[in-house]
């Protein structure tokens, strides 16, 4: 028998980085923009949290070709 498992999390992740003194607010926001759509914040986002929201499962049916 073969089932599909659909696992739902809410992940929250925490990055340590370094940005130039002197940013605006507006300016830091953008500039962490930036960062994290040109994927250089990657490496430095770790896992801090993560919580389960749900888990299903479907059963699929297998036709004689497939066994």
């Amino acid at each position: 028998m073969k089932v599909i498992v659909t696992l739902v999390e809410k992940i929250s992740s925490q990055a340590h980085i370094d940005i130039p003194d002197g940013l605006t607010e507006p300016a830091i926001r953008q500039h962490i923009v930036d960062r994290y759509n040109s994927g250089e914040m990657l490496t430095d986002l770790n896992i801090f949290h993560v919580d389960f929201e749900s888990i299903s499962a479907k059963i699929v049916k297998q036709t004689p070709e497939d066994l």
